[in-house]
């Protein structure tokens, strides 16, 4: 699937709908007015203001985590990207940080079912995460008023005209967090390898350049090599999708790393051009189930790789293992930091 087809695709939810899994997934897995019904809660809680207001408490855990760092060779996707993934998230939900260990295990083990393709694995996965968030969300339940965070917060939402069950509850996270974890070590892993490649894009962050311009190099470094490989989508009639026909019913996958590196619309795919590739770049997704969490991923990624750049230089040459499809990026990557004068 190509850039054209993936966008036909993600912006005719009528056509092909998100409604593919048998298990609760909001607000994913809904379409029409009830999708948009749970989307615009989901996006009170990550709008830009929301955004703006979480930032020092991630870029206080990235400077923790760049503190404890030493010039040499150091693990960026399960090393770096997810120890700060887990800790980050973890502050901002008002989550204890004595389940970091847990949660950055979890993070290993998901991955490696996903690759596996054992549905057994997956769903025994699953199932522990769910019961790492049903032990934060009940106790916030039960006793509403006696915590002040974002769960809480939720926890106490009446935006859709009444309370979320605990399940809904469990969804809502699972969609915010158990994504989030394993995606941000992924573009971890794929932003510092990029880096590596491209020296003139590292001395660029090095400089004062603005948060706009920042996050515009991180996003084309992932559209060069996204590690959001593909989502699922069912068509309601029979389509025809470049050239292909679909039949009613049929379940396609929105390829969304083949479609940022097609070159009837990347005229090099491999050649970082930030400005010129934005308009067209599909690493978040497009239409109304492009990725909520867009603006807080992107000042995670912003402020970890300032921590990191600031400090250090990522020196060429790398050494890893890519990730198997489903999952995109990389499996484990090596890089050397090199302490600036």
């Amino acid at each position: 699937m190509g850039h054209e087809e993936a966008k036909t695709v993600a912006l005719n939810p009528e056509a092909f709908s998100s409604a593919v899994s048998a298990h609760l997934q909001l607000p994913n897995g809904l379409d029409g007015e009830e999708h948009a019904r749970w989307r615009g809660l989901v996006d009170s809680y990550l709008g830009p203001e929301r955004v703006r207001a979480a930032e020092p408490e991630f870029a206080r855990t990235a400077a923790e985590i760049v503190a404890g760092l030493r010039p040499g060779t150091v693990e960026a996707v399960m090393g770096l990207g997810a120890s700060f993934a887990v800790r980050g998230m973890l502050r901002w939900l008002g989550w204890p940080e004595d389940l970091a260990g847990e949660l950055v295990q979890w993070v290993k083990d998901n991955q490696a079912a996903t690759r596996s393709g054992d549905r057994d694995a997956t769903a025994e996965v699953a199932r522990r995460y769910d019961a790492i968030v049903r032990g934060v969300v009940e106790p916030r339940r039960a006793r509403p008023r006696a915590y002040q965070d974002v769960t809480a917060e939720l926890a106490r939402d009446r935006s859709l005209g009444r309370e979320l069950s605990v399940e809904e509850l469990v969804s809502v996270l699972r969609n915010w967090t158990a994504g989030d974890l394993g995606s941000m070590a992924a573009c971890v892993g794929v932003i510092a390898y990029g880096l590596a490649n491209h020296t003139e894009l590292q001395d660029r962050l090095s400089q004062a350049v603005s948060d706009e311009e920042y996050e515009a190099i991180l996003n084309e470094l992932l559209r060069i090599d996204d590690p959001f490989v593909s989502n699922r989508r069912k068509a309601t009639r029979p389509a025809l999708l470049g050239g292909d026909e679909i039949a009613a019913g049929e379940v396609i996958h929105v390829h969304w790393t083949g479609a940022n590196r097609d070159p009837r619309t990347f005229e090099s795919p491999d050649e970082p051009r930030p400005s010129e590739n934005a308009p067209e770049n599909l690493v978040w997704g497009i239409g109304p189930h492009a990725c909520p969490g867009r603006g807080l991923s992107l000042m995670e990624l912003r402020v970890f790789f300032r921590a990191l750049l600031g400090r250090f230089a990522i020196a060429a040459g790398t050494h890893g293992t890519r990730a198997s499809y489903p999952v995109g990026g990389w499996e484990s990557l090596e890089i050397t930091l090199k302490e600036r004068s």
